[in-house]
């Protein structure tokens, strides 16, 4: 049980580690959007690539899409940022558990 206590705590950490990369990638995608990016840029094509399938659901739901103001990266982070704390805080409780 000790060994499952610590694979469960490491599993936490490399999902809290994966989301808070992809918050950052959200981040620079928000930011080089504010830009006229080179749609050719291998940076740029990266993080739309990255990014879109997980933004164009949310942008289509929004009731916003004709103000011109894309508020689907928000949306987004905050889901990722509720998701990290509970999904990583409950499996560190299940580790602590094991233990």
């Amino acid at each position: 049980m000790f060994v499952l206590g610590h694979l469960v705590e490491a599993m936490a950490a490399l999902i809290h580690l994966v989301l808070n990369i992809y918050i950052w990638i959200l981040i620079a995608r928000a930011i080089i959007s504010w830009v006229s990016p080179d749609p050719f840029n291998p940076i740029v094509r990266f993080l739309y690539r990255v990014t879109e399938p997980v933004l164009r659901p949310v942008r289509n739901a929004l009731p916003l899409q004709g103000l011109g103001l894309d508020l689907s990266p928000m949306i987004v982070l905050l889901i990722i940022y509720v998701l990290d704390r509970f999904l990583v805080s409950s499996l560190l409780d299940v580790a602590a558990g094991l233990r």
